[in-house]
């Protein structure tokens, strides 16, 4: 039986009480949602290790789907010590709030590579299957009318399933501003709407939306809701509005 809904999130970044309150708000249910994840589960934001066990738990237990982003990567590649690129990235582009959120409730004082050493020795030690989870995660995934995917695709590639995988998890520019060469819309995160229309509402392109609402730069958090060919969008903020 098929699902009602598809509902594509992205870019959660460690926003796990932004990513609940999303999903409460649109009413999300597993028996007839398609929960479509496009990556960047980790960095930036404060509860990366709460977003990773819950969106797996997604995955293994109500059959959403996943793609893996760029600071995915990244933090597979940190955890084991794969390149210097990574750990020379890692501290620039938010990974100190990945350490905060894995060591939670230890000493965080020392160098970068005496964090780095401690986050990698928790992660195999108590968290090996969240390494493995963002490891193992396709670069795309696609349905009758949309492809789904991270970053983008390559204008370049007739058969865009031969990009490069960089391609896959960095691509920008070249993306949004030509044409895509594929019949499907494709649902893409990892460039903040607000940098594609100066607001941090989804932004629909020609032949292409973008969801990521840059919820880790205390923007909001969106949700893609594709009932058919027929889409709508929904947002929470990214904190919760004080109470007076």
């Amino acid at each position: 039986m098929g699902k009602e809904r598809t509902l594509v999130i992205s870019d959660i970044h460690g926003c796990y009480d932004a990513f609940n309150r999303l999903l409460e708000r649109v009413n999300y249910e597993p028996v007839k949602d398609q929960l479509i994840l496009l990556g960047d589960f980790v960095s930036k934001g404060p509860d990366s290790k709460l977003v990773v066990e819950q969106s797996a738990s997604l995955v293994r237990e109500h059959g959403a789907i996943a793609v893996q982003g760029n600071h995915d990567e990244r933090f597979v590649d940190i955890v084991r010590n794969k390149t210097k690129e990574a750990r020379e990235k890692f501290f620039r582009h938010g990974g100190r709030q990945t350490v905060y959120s894995y060591l939670k409730g230890s000493d965080m004082t020392g160098s970068e590579d005496d964090l780095l050493n401690r986050l990698r020795e928790t992660v195999l030690e108590r968290y090996p299957y969240h390494a493995d989870f963002l490891e193992q995660l396709p670069y795309y995934y696609e349905d009758t009318h949309f492809i789904y995917v991270h970053a983008g695709l390559n204008p370049k590639y007739t058969n865009w399933k031969e990009q490069p995988k960089r391609d896959f998890l960095y691509i920008k520019d070249s993306f949004h501003r030509a044409d895509t060469v594929v019949d499907k819309v494709v649902v893409f995160g990892h460039t903040k709407t607000v940098d594609l229309h100066g607001r941090a509402d989804v932004w629909y392109g020609k032949g292409k939306i973008g969801i990521d609402g840059g919820c880790a730069s205390g923007l909001q958090l969106n949700a893609l809701e594709i009932i058919g060919e027929e889409v709508r969008s929904f947002s929470v903020p990214a904190r919760r509005a004080a109470i007076s």
